[in-house]
């Protein structure tokens, strides 16, 4: 007795494209397109309209709001882990930031889109994204490590947005006073209690006892876009690419 179908929805913007995949997987016959659009809205909308695909082959740049991986991430929180394919041209850092941070650990795949166009190729994507595997381009992965090795060495991500602003400004050489009066506090100390929790985060506790350093480390740490940290004798040190903290030879 032969399987059934797999019941596939297709988000893709490039429209052309979008009916070419239609018509070369509805002719291999391993899978029935049960929708088609362009933008990961209307995937999530899809979903919540009617009986949820069995699989989702899914563009990353998309039209609309929401890349693919933002549609994957709100599409499986109405469907805990529906198999999704991602499939991509685009290098860009923020796709790869969207997904390390979307947390989806199986059932799916993320593929680069020139290595997996043709149908038959993408099928057994989809088989082993139903069965609960996991698979990323090998290219795609170490693009996501390395864009999350750059966001854990980009000091801002251990900040709130308030003490990203102070701190912006600290670095432009503002006194408290006047970064009080920016950012509209009546009360200069709240600067203070500020750039005591941006030193807590950024390691510099120790050293606050003497805010003139405190205050120029932090400084430091803001104008150089990264993760600086100083040991006792005042050497400072950075970490590479293999996680290990190196002195920070400033050129």
């Amino acid at each position: 007795m032969a399987n059934p179908p797999i019941n596939l929805l297709i988000v893709e913007d490039n429209e052309k494209l979008r009916q070419g995949l239609k018509s070369g997987f509805e002719a291999a016959g391993a899978v029935r397109v049960v929708a088609d659009c362009s933008s990961g809205e209307e995937a999530l909308s899809t979903c919540l309209r009617a009986e949820p695909p069995d699989v989702i082959l899914m563009d990353v740049s998309l039209a609309g709001e929401l890349n693919g991986i933002q549609a994957a991430v709100a599409i499986r929180r109405e469907f805990p882990r529906l198999p999704v394919v991602f499939y991509s041209i685009q290098d860009d850092d923020a796709y790869y930031r969207d997904f390390h941070r979307s947390g989806i650990l199986s059932h799916y795949a993320y593929v680069r889109k020139s290595n997996y166009l043709l149908p038959q190729m993408v099928v057994p994507l989809l088989k082993d994204a139903i069965a609960g595997k996991s698979f990323i381009d090998p290219e795609i992965e170490t693009r996501v490590q390395e864009v999350r090795h750059k966001d854990e060495q980009d000091p801002m991500t251990l900040l709130e947005p308030n003490e990203q602003a102070v701190a912006c400004m600290l670095a432009s050489g503002l006194t408290n006073e006047q970064i009080a009066a920016r950012m509209g506090f009546k009360d200069k100390r709240t600067i203070s209690r500020t750039n005591g929790q941006i030193y807590a985060a950024w390691g510099l506790g120790d050293s606050a006892t003497d805010e003139k350093v405190a205050r120029t480390r932090a400084a430091i740490i803001v104008l150089s876009g990264r993760i600086v940290v100083w040991d006792e004798n005042g050497d400072a040190k950075v970490m590479n690419e293999h996680r290990d903290w190196v002195p920070w030879v400033v050129k």
